[in-house]
């Protein structure tokens, strides 16, 4: 069973803190060996990737087969069923449809001293997506790392997807053609980041890496960052939901048990203005656990991690929200807008019972990629603006800089930096000379 806290009873504050700092995040003393994983990609390229994936993913491979040919992707393709294809293309044009609208805008303006300012955004060269192999291999994270690349306008897109022991997700290939990805390579763990920040002989690097991974491709990404960019180091995924009396409560467990079973440290939170609902709830829940496929991996996050909170007010409830800062939200009260206007912290909210979490992981259109551990207090789920950067524009008119640039010059003077000073000054004197 879960933790049960009464936001009015003793000691609440300090098992809420308790509550917000569980250490969940599966992460081992890993960086040694993804050090020298990185370093052993770096001096031997090819040799050291072929040699990684045979130790660690049980397949054989060779410099010309790293990645799927053109035939082997039309040929897993025409695998997939026509319902689940149907399914992947409404989703890749919904993702797609949603993005296009997160593009922002050039913009240029002359100000009052007749300077002429502005910005440009431009996408990054290239992309690297990490994408889970074997079992844990998600066609739906392809598309909503992918698309948004896409949309923004990066040129190359490389796939790194690991098929340990040859295991193809076909979903996964045609994914990957439906978002425009150039080239699929069947490698994975630290070493696949390694190869897409620092390139091989085969494999060319990028500029940025986005995409989930375990403890070692997470370890990775903090390694090469630096060299290249990256989205977020994403932990185990998390579900608060804030709901009222008048839901369902077997929808509710469901909601709950969406985000318990992808991990054991996952975490699958309740606040509610009302106990007796909060009990059952959590008595849907464990009725559903009783038949559930990944009951275990469900069961063993719920028990660990689960909560059920019970709060006075709605407005109590949005300020715990915004403390735990979750990753998704589900608001399922009878004003769900109104509550909405309350939060502040939260990777992705979904309004209203008939609003599941498991539809943004999909079908919705928002990027499921999210931020998790509190993080959505400080950053933003995967966007189109991950893949742009932005370059600042300037033009001084004659009578710009005679305005502005005897300020300018004395800034550089009380820094200490003569040459800053001198380089306005010197425009200043050729312009006071005519």
């Amino acid at each position: 069973m879960p933790q049960f806290l009464n936001a009015a009873g003793p000691g609440f504050e300090a098992n809420f803190a308790a509550l917000l700092s569980a250490k969940r995040e599966d992460a081992p003393d890993v960086d040694d060996a993804v050090a020298a994983i990185i370093a052993d990609v770096r001096a031997r390229g090819d040799a050291a990737l072929i040699e990684l994936t045979a130790r660690f993913d049980r397949l054989d491979l060779t410099p010309e087969t790293l990645a799927f040919s053109v035939e082997e992707i039309e040929e897993h393709c025409a695998r997939v069923p026509p319902e689940d294809r149907a399914a992947l293309e409404l989703a890749a044009e919904r993702i797609r449809a949603y993005h296009e609208r997160q593009m922002p805008a050039d913009a240029r303006w002359t100000d009052a001293t007749g300077a002429d300012l502005g910005w440009r955004w431009s996408a990054v060269g290239a992309a690297g997506l990490y994408v889970p192999g074997g079992l844990a291999s998600y066609p739906s994270s392809v598309l909503m790392n992918a698309i948004p690349a896409r949309v923004a306008g990066v040129e190359r897109l490389e796939i790194a997807c690991p098929t340990p022991e040859g295991v193809v997700n076909p979903l996964v290939l045609l994914a990957a053609r439906l978002a425009g990805v150039d080239t699929v390579w069947r490698i994975g763990g630290a070493q696949a980041i390694a190869a897409l920040a620092y390139g091989t002989e085969t494999i060319p690097p990028v500029d940025k890496i986005t995409g989930p991974g375990n403890a070692y491709v997470a370890a990775a990404k903090r390694r090469v960052f630096g060299r290249v960019g990256i989205d977020m180091i994403a932990g185990p995924s998390e579900i608060l939901i804030i709901a009222d009396a008048d839901n369902d409560p077997d929808w509710i467990a469901l909601d709950l048990l969406s985000q318990a079973e992808h991990d054991e440290s996952a975490q699958a939170l309740l606040i509610t203005t009302d106990a007796g609902f909060g009990q059952k709830v959590a008595a849907a829940v464990e009725k559903r656990l009783e038949t559930l496929e990944r009951r275990a991996i469900a069961g063993a996050s719920w028990r660990d991690f689960g909560a059920v909170i019970v709060v006075d007010t709605l407005t109590q409830a949005a300020a715990l929200s915004d403390r735990i800062a979750p990753e998704h939200l589900e608001l399922c009260v009878a004003d769900p807008e109104a509550l909405l206007t309350r939060i502040r912290h939260a990777g992705a909210v979904f309004l209203g019972p008939l609003t599941p979490e498991a539809v943004g992981d999909y079908i919705g259109g928002p990027n499921h990629v999210l931020p998790t551990a509190r993080s959505a207090r400080f950053s933003s789920g995967l966007s189109v603006l991950d893949f742009l950067k932005r370059t600042t524009i300037a033009r001084m008119t004659p009578e710009a800089l005679a305005a502005i640039g005897p300020a300018g010059e004395r800034l550089a003077q009380s820094e200490s930096l003569e040459a800053h000073g001198l380089s306005i000054r010197a425009r200043l004197d050729r312009l006071n000379r005519g």
